[in-house]
């Protein structure tokens, strides 16, 4: 009769020993939207982005994916997300 099994101790991998760091810059990046409400979103997008007009706000979500914002704090880039995400557009955050 063969006795019980013993299972091999694992290896911890280094990356499971070492912290994980937390990220501290985010982009925001719009990669898609709803059509019903484009109109809304491009003015959303015209009051977040100070240095853009209405049409370069409507070449901005037609060419989706697009970055909103780039090296942002967690918090300011949450609150982005939400109000983009209010208006129909669908964000990640990176």
């Amino acid at each position: 009769m063969a006795g019980p099994a013993v299972a091999a101790p694992k290896e911890e991998d280094d990356e499971e020993v070492a912290p994980k760091r937390e990220k501290t810059a985010f982009t925001v990046k719009l990669v898609k939207f709803d059509d019903a409400k484009k109109i809304t979103l491009i003015k959303e997008l015209k009051n977040i982005i100070p240095d853009i007009n209405l049409v370069q706000a409507k070449k901005f979500v037609e060419a989706v994916p697009q970055i909103v914002k780039a090296d942002i704090m967690k918090e300011e880039a949450e609150k982005l997300k939400a109000s983009i995400e209010a208006v129909g557009g669908v964000v990640e955050l990176e």
